[in-house]
């Protein structure tokens, strides 16, 4: 996706939350947004039924990204919905974002 005019690889954020010892699972893709055009969402799931902190999060990966690729919005989840092949499912993700699914498990980091 293309944030504030520039290229974010998902793989990349995805990548980096991936380091955090809480996480089991991640999703990142662009989802619309006001000031940047897209900004990054980032879908995780907690390692051993450890219960993320979305903040905290957002802290790690302020230490380990430029700030454009932080993402904007972190949605906790108990699990990712998955493909046949058992890749998280970005198109599930996105349709259950644009309905409003997560609105109350999200923190939404400031920009």
């Amino acid at each position: 996706y293309i944030s504030g005019g520039l290229n974010v690889f998902p793989t990349d954020v995805e990548a980096e939350i991936a380091t955090h010892p809480d996480v089991a699972a991640c999703a990142v893709l662009g989802v619309p947004d006001a000031r940047w055009g897209e900004a990054g969402a980032a879908f995780v799931v907690g390692r051993d039924r450890h219960r993320l902190d979305p903040d905290e999060l957002t802290a790690f990966l302020r230490d380990r990204l430029a700030g454009y690729k932080v993402p904007k919005r972190i949605v906790v989840l108990d699990e990712l919905p998955l493909t046949p092949s058992g890749k998280p499912s970005k198109p599930a993700l996105r349709a259950a974002l644009e309905r409003g699914d997560f609105d109350r498990r999200t923190s939404d980091a400031a920009s």
